[in-house]
């Protein structure tokens, strides 16, 4: 009898063992924090399963891990920017063996929503790009340099998305060094994932927009629900309910007695920790006091009275304080902050011409991103509301790549804008005429990442 309990535990090993090599996280170099994600969760299946009885080695594996057949979306370029003019021919050498497959399946949403999908959607991003982390400066592996952290984390690639992320480890705050002051206007906006199996158990993703003493030095004593001891707010997400089927938000202020009407709120939203939607967009809109959270095109939160003008607000960070379960993750990346709040009217039809850089395209392509829709519709309004008026629309890119093919993909671009305006809003044609002038009129020098964001923009300019 002792015989036969021996060879049932070492049975549920080898098949949890078998098992838990699909389940786990694949990264270059799958050492330290993967490798003990692993070995503690098959340790805790194997003691639940020897505590049942050994029912059955076959039914004990299906009730610990849920398969799922995802479709793996083609990775178009292993470092793109946020507008996407990063050529992708390096893809197949970066990417090979890097990439993280999460859950046995990949964080991609299903489809590609259109530009009309976004309809509700009145996003516009700051005038000028200030700050940009896509990690492509950090090797796949690493903890990103221009970072900190008093936890752990690695910069990884996910299969079936674009460039790299930030997989942030347990119970820490993560602080990008390189933000140190905030306007009265800005917008920030970052993409996040988690692995496909959250818990629901697991804490919130917490955004910190604070004014701190030193950052540098402050931003380990960032500890969550500490009232008075802090100068911010927190934007909690996390990714589903206990059902499953909503997301839930959480909306906390600190140290501002006059905002103690709308601390600790909480709302749900269109869950995505499903298989087909792991991936999502999170864009933040400070207009002075108001405050307006999307997760791609849901407004979660739209409050008048979240900032407090008095504070100079100088501190971004990431944190998931909390208990969190080794498996769950969560996963950061395009990072973008703008300041200056857009004023298309005025300098459209007063001064003559405005520059975007809101409009997005995909990578190497003249097809627009429906996060698009709020700069689109916004100059659709200017154009709507001044009949008489005709534009020329003209697009840029950054240095990056060929001359002429950068030449060709503006005017294909501006082409696109021509084409979305008038089918989505119904401007007439015979208004807008279009140019590109490629990478030969640069706004600023190609020579950093936020600079060649600022170059790849459209113009719109009166006739």
């Amino acid at each position: 009898m002792k015989g036969l309990y021996v060879m049932l535990v070492a049975a549920v090993v080898m098949a949890f063992c078998s098992v838990t090599a699909l389940a786990q996280i694949r990264i270059n170099e799958p050492g330290r924090v993967v490798e003990r994600q692993a070995e503690n969760r098959a340790n805790r299946k194997i003691d639940q399963a020897v505590d049942k009885g050994f029912d059955s080695v076959e039914e004990g594996i299906g009730n610990l891990f849920k398969k799922k057949d995802k479709k793996a979306k083609e990775v178009e370029s292993a470092n793109p920017d946020s507008n996407g003019d990063k050529k992708p021919e390096s893809n197949a050498s970066s990417n090979a063996g890097n990439e993280a497959n999460i859950e046995n399946g990949t964080p991609v949403k299903a489809g590609k929503p259109s530009l009309k999908s976004y309809s509700k959607f009145d996003f516009i991003p700051g005038e000028k790009v200030v700050a940009v982390e896509d990690f492509a400066q950090d090797a796949v592996g690493d903890f990103p340099a221009k970072w900190n952290t008093n936890s752990s984390g690695e910069v990884v690639t996910i299969e079936g998305t674009e460039g790299k992320w930030l997989m942030l480890g347990p119970e820490g705050v993560f602080y990008p060094e390189f933000v140190n002051k905030l306007p009265e206007n800005f917008t920030l906006e970052f993409n996040l994932a988690t692995t496909s199996e959250f818990s629901f158990y697991s804490g919130y993703l917490r955004t910190i927009i604070a004014e701190v003493a030193s950052p540098a030095k402050d931003f380990t004593n960032w500890k969550g629900f500490d009232g008075g001891k802090k100068n911010g707010i927190e934007l909690g997400l996390h990714p589903h309910d206990a059902g499953g089927t909503q997301g839930i938000a959480m909306f906390n202020v600190f140290g501002d007695e006059n905002a103690a009407s709308i601390m600790k709120n909480e709302k749900s939203f269109p869950a995505f920790h499903v298989p087909e939607h792991n991936v999502v967009k999170v864009s933040v809109w400070r207009q002075k006091g108001r405050m307006r959270l999307y997760v791609d095109d849901y407004k979660v939160w739209d409050l008048p009275r979240a900032f407090n003008p008095e504070k100079n607000y100088n501190f971004i960070a990431f944190s998931n304080q909390g208990y969190h379960e080794e498996a769950n993750r969560y996963f950061i990346s395009n990072l973008r902050i703008a300041v200056g709040a857009p004023d298309t009217r005025s300098k459209l039809i007063t001064e003559g011409k405005f520059s975007t850089t809101g409009i997005l395209f995909d990578v190497n392509s003249a097809n627009i991103k429906p996060e698009s829709y709020g700069v689109l519709k916004d100059i659709a309004n200017v154009l709507t509301e001044n009949g008489t008026v005709k534009v020329k629309i003209i697009g840029h890119t950054d240095s990056d790549g060929d001359d002429g093919s950068n030449l060709a993909l503006s005017k294909k671009r501006s082409e696109a804008v021509k084409e979305a305006l008038s089918k989505d809003f119904a401007i007439d044609k015979t208004r807008l005429e279009t140019d590109g002038k490629g990478e030969s009129e640069p706004a600023t020098p190609n020579t950093t990442s936020e600079g060649k964001a600022n170059n790849r923009r459209v113009e719109f300019v009166k006739m």
